[in-house]
């Protein structure tokens, strides 16, 4: 049986999505390991057992920028996160200077909203 143990979001800055992967949306930091020019940079939920790591990798190859550009250009986000409350979570990042796209809404049976991560992603929070 195979585990999602990480997976990558570009990023244009990894200083900058070290900041607000840490300080504005609360993960913390799992690696920041000198590589000789980009970093292998990894964030983890905060006071958790998820051994999930989120691979915050530069977009400087053409493809992964297209592909970051085309998904933002588009409005679709490249991933999304689950809450407990959607408006307690909306109120406390936008409090920590966080821009949506999109207030929470009800979609069908979920409640949901979009913002930007400031690294060239848009992110959704769907509250569960």
């Amino acid at each position: 049986m195979m585990k999602i143990i990480a997976f990558s979001i570009f990023v244009e800055d990894q200083d900058i999505a070290q900041e607000v992967y840490t300080d504005r949306l609360g993960f913390e930091l799992k690696h920041n390991i000198d590589m000789g020019g980009p970093k292998w940079l990894t964030v983890v939920e905060k006071n958790s057992n998820n051994p999930v790591e989120i691979v915050l990798e530069p977009n400087d190859n053409p493809i992964a920028r297209e592909y970051q550009e085309k998904l933002y250009n588009s409005n679709i986000p490249v991933t999304m996160f689950g809450v407990d409350d959607i408006e307690e979570t909306y109120t406390h990042l936008k409090s920590k200077g966080i821009e949506f796209k999109t207030k929470p809404k009800q979609v069908e049976d979920m409640k949901l909203a979009v913002f930007d991560d400031q690294c060239g992603n848009l992110l959704q929070i769907i509250e569960n």
